[in-house]
């Protein structure tokens, strides 16, 4: 199963995000804070921030923190960096000069001379925002991969940097769902039993591959029992399935959403149903290491979409890749 990220309807006004250094040297304006993985292009990252006079450094960061942050003791500290780029803002390098999208302009044209643009390209193969759910314990910044822009004043790049004179701002790389779904998804299976020579025959089916957020999910169970046995009850869950692609491969599962019914098919008959199962973070807020999509802060998020990847040559910098499965099972008398 396909889960894609939601769509939001486009506002008449533009809504820019701006934060300061503490000392107001540095001003960031930012036109958006997600921006989307086509597949074949990742959406630039290009807006302007204001300076009074110094050499100004833009970082572009993709980290994968795997610890809590209250562990980092001793010098240690859980977290990968998967990408770090950085480039002289101000004053600007003559042949890295880009035009100015149309939103840089309105922000030129308000802010005055003292205004100047920055452009990011972000790498197709990197992974998207996910953040790992904390438990209730939990402090500090939850588990997950995020990207960080940070600006700063400084007289070269091997400076240490001062909080009082850098801009921090988190960013998410989001994708969302291809056009064309694919086909309907089908399986089938059949159980022999021992000392017969007559099986049950397991057919699930759902109505289609790619389900929105919130989306109710219809799973279309049919039970073909030639058997001697009598099916009691018929369980189907949604798991989530978060591959941890770091120094090793892990993979962990949870399921979001379940359904079990007391629907019973007898020897030698048939049976058939439609169950439907609605996965929403809402019910599951309490499972600790789930994956969700990136949380901004005093923003809400939901599941973590599935992840189309297009390049696995280099596992360790696609992050935590997340998919979701059905699971039809079936009980029958006297075990099984």
């Amino acid at each position: 199963l396909s889960f894609s990220l939601t769509f939001y309807l486009l506002c008449p006004f533009v809504r820019v995000f701006k934060k300061s250094s503490p000392n107001c040297k540095v001003t960031v304006y930012l036109g958006k804070r997600d921006f989307v993985d086509h597949l074949d292009q990742v959406d630039p990252v290009g807006k302007c921030w204001m300076v009074n006079e110094f050499t100004v450094f833009v970082t572009l960061t993709c980290a994968f923190r795997y610890g809590r942050e209250d562990l980092d003791v001793l010098g240690l500290s859980f977290r990968k960096d998967l990408y770090i780029s950085t480039f002289q803002a101000f004053p600007p390098i003559a042949e890295e000069r880009k035009a100015n999208s149309r939103l840089q302009e309105r922000l030129l044209k308000k802010l005055g001379q003292q205004a100047h643009p920055f452009y990011f390209t972000i790498p197709q193969n990197l992974p998207c925002s996910v953040t790992l759910q904390p438990g209730p314990e939990d402090t500090g910044k939850a588990c997950g991969v995020d990207f960080e822009i940070r600006a700063f004043c400084a007289k070269s790049i091997e400076e240490k940097i001062h909080k009082r004179n850098s801009v921090r701002l988190v960013i998410r790389k989001v994708q969302y769902a291809p056009e064309k779904p694919g086909p309907q998804p089908m399986v089938e299976t059949t159980r022999s039993f021992l000392m017969s020579d007559r099986s049950l025959h397991l057919e699930a089916s759902l109505d289609k591959e790619l389900y929105y957020h919130g989306e109710p999910i219809s799973v279309n169970v049919h039970v073909t029992n030639n058997s001697t046995k009598t099916v009691k009850r018929v369980k189907i869950s949604v798991r989530q399935y978060a591959d941890i692609c770091l120094f090793s491969t892990a993979q962990y599962k949870c399921p979001v959403a379940q359904v079990e019914a007391d629907d019973q098919v007898s020897s030698s008959s048939t049976f058939c149903k439609v169950y439907t199962l609605t996965p929403t973070l809402d019910k599951n807020r309490e499972k600790r290491g789930l994956a969700l999509d990136g949380k901004l802060k005093h923003e809400d998020t939901n599941l973590a979409s599935s992840t189309i990847v297009k390049d696995v040559t280099n596992k360790e910098v696609l992050g935590i890749l997340v998919s979701y499965r059905v699971k039809v099972k079936l009980v029958i008398s006297r075990g099984g």
